[in-house]
């Protein structure tokens, strides 16, 4: 009982706010089991009460709109009665609902929208589209964009609606920017073609903007808005260097068991009078000569965003990547249990050839690659 007095006063509370539609919620949700019983009473009054409170409401609001006669109120009208018809189809499952007290049926007018719902429809749908007619003869692509939502929205609201479709391609088009990207090289060595080709690939960026598309190639019968270039400012690449270090391990290890001897030398037994085993531990050790290849690469580039109409640069965003080649082989004396187990797999190792400048170029790109996404999903070209 205290739950169900808890409900009814959060309905109450949510009727006395001009909340309706919450209280109507709340009691529908309640009065879909046991409708009739006497504890849930309470819940067909206030739902009595707040449907016609609601659908007053709506319907004054209605015909506020109505009086102004502004096309742009088309939607909030389509809407309320959107709002009237989904309401009384909640509560139609529960009719009739008894208030057993006054010995009748809870009283919930229900009234046929069809027509208002199919007029404002009507009148929604060719306001959507004169609209967004009129926004893409504008020569600005924001307008574009908001054609093309509003076309969306038509197309789903009264799919096959005219030509909508091709409008919405026409928005698409017109609204989209394309950009043109490009490396340029200001260093003095050669940039591996298949770096910049990777750099380049933008279907590899997993990049989702509706609005803005690469290009690498230029394409005909586009109008590019943007160019973005990738300029290679600096490459800097380490002699090879082979770094040689010598090292002892030493360790405690078991070798076999030995009987177990007190102080003065005499063997220790346990309760059955049998020698005590224990572990026979000595001490080992291995010489170490450890060998390091290593090799550096560090590229500096600068993204350069230019905005076609004027020429200008818009912004400037540099980044560096590095690569390090880093590989250990190594040989001992000695006995290897002295060393840690992970490290066995450098003695199975030998020298190794040192990677090309071209290919220490090649593997900066991941991170290359990473850095550039970055700067594009957070610095948009339009704002």
């Amino acid at each position: 009982m205290l739950l169900v007095s808890c409900g009814v006063k959060q309905t109450q509370s949510m009727l006395s706010d001009g909340n309706y539609d919450g209280a109507i919620n709340k009691s529908v949700e309640t009065l879909k089991t046991n409708k009739n019983s006497k504890g849930k009473q309470d819940y067909v009054y206030l739902l009595e009460e707040a449907f016609a409170k609601a659908k007053q409401r709506d319907l004054e609001a209605i015909n506020l709109l109505l009086k102004e006669n502004n096309p742009s109120n088309h939607e909030k009208i389509f809407n309320l009665y959107t709002q009237l018809n989904n309401r009384q189809e909640r509560i139609k499952p529960l009719l009739p609902l008894k208030l057993l007290k006054e010995g009748r049926n809870a009283v919930f007018p229900i009234d046929d929208y069809s027509d208002n719902l199919a007029n404002s429809k009507n009148n929604l749908s060719g306001f959507l589209y004169s609209n967004a007619k009129k926004l893409l003869n504008s020569k600005n692509k924001i307008d574009f964009r908001q054609a093309y939502d509003d076309l969306a929205y038509l197309d789903r609201l009264n799919p096959n609606y005219k030509d909508v479709r091709a409008l919405m391609d026409e928005a698409l088009f017109k609204g989209t920017d394309f950009v043109h990207v490009y490396t340029k090289n200001e260093t003095n060595m050669v940039i591996p073609a298949r770096l910049q080709d990777d750099l380049l690939n933008f279907s590899t960026y997993g990049i989702n903007d509706k609005w803005t598309v690469y290009h690498n190639n230029k394409q005909k019968n586009i109008n590019y808005d943007f160019g973005m270039i990738v300029n290679f400012r600096q490459i800097n690449i380490s002699p090879e260097q082979v770094k040689e270090k010598q090292f002892v391990k030493e360790k405690q290890i078991k070798d076999g068991v030995k009987t177990l001897l007190d102080s003065e030398g005499n063997i220790v037994k346990d309760s059955l009078g049998k020698p005590i085993k224990v572990d026979n531990m000595k001490t080992v050790s291995v010489n170490i000569y450890e060998f390091t290849q290593f090799k550096s690469c560090v590229v500096t580039a600068k993204i350069d965003y230019i905005d076609y109409k004027t020429n200008q640069l818009i912004n400037s965003f540099p980044i560096t990547s590095e690569f390090i080649f880093d590989y250990i082989y190594a040989n001992y004396n000695g006995d290897k249990r002295a060393c840690d187990e992970n490290y066995y797999q450098y003695f199975d190792r030998r020298a190794v050839p040192f990677p090309s400048n071209e290919q220490m170029v090649y593997d900066t790109g991941e991170d290359l690659k990473a850095k550039l996404k970055g700067i594009i999903t957070n610095n948009k070209f339009r704002r």
